[in-house]
């Protein structure tokens, strides 16, 4: 199933809409597979590159892309044991300029990426529908445990998409 939009804050349809499957395993899994051969194709050459002065770097972007799956697999882990407690959100950019990264090549991050994944998808394999239907409070609204798996795959694949269209 998927969720609706009632499920979520409104943003995060941008990302839920890129998923095309219907079920959360399946799209952790696809997604999980597509998102390591899309990394292991670019040219190591252009894991430095970033195409305005002020954005980020391919390496920057993909550490962004498993920080976020860690933090929103967190989340979906607390509202599936139905904590009430609300959620911090967190600024990305600073996450980005913090990530020290000098010496991170793009087969660690397709490794740790690797490894972030199957640790969620072990923690959705366990859920059952009433853990996914839970909900909870996030800085910028309320959303269940399966929009957060959604917008974990969605969120992989919208920033694949960027750097195919600016990086590559």
């Amino acid at each position: 199933m998927r969720p609706k939009i009632e499920d979520h804050i409104p943003y995060f349809s941008r990302y839920i809409d890129l998923v095309t499957e219907n079920e959360i395993m399946a799209a952790l899994k696809n997604d999980h597979h597509t998102f390591i051969e899309f990394v292991k194709a670019i040219p190591p050459e252009k894991s430095e590159h970033f195409y305005a002065p002020g954005k980020w770097t391919i390496k920057q972007v993909i550490n962004h892309i498993i920080d976020t799956e860690r933090i929103f697999s967190y989340r979906a882990l607390r509202f599936a044991r139905a904590d009430a407690q609300a959620v911090a959100g967190f600024e990305e950019n600073d996450y980005a300029a913090n990530a020290n990264l000098k010496h991170t090549d793009l087969n660690l991050l397709t490794e740790e990426f690797d490894v972030v994944r199957q640790a969620t998808i072990l923690l959705f394999r366990q859920l059952e529908e009433k853990e996914m239907a839970r909900k909870g409070m996030m800085a910028s609204g309320e959303t269940n445990v399966l929009a957060l798996g959604f917008t974990i795959c969605g969120h992989a694949k919208h920033h694949i998409n960027i750097i195919k269209e600016r990086y590559l």
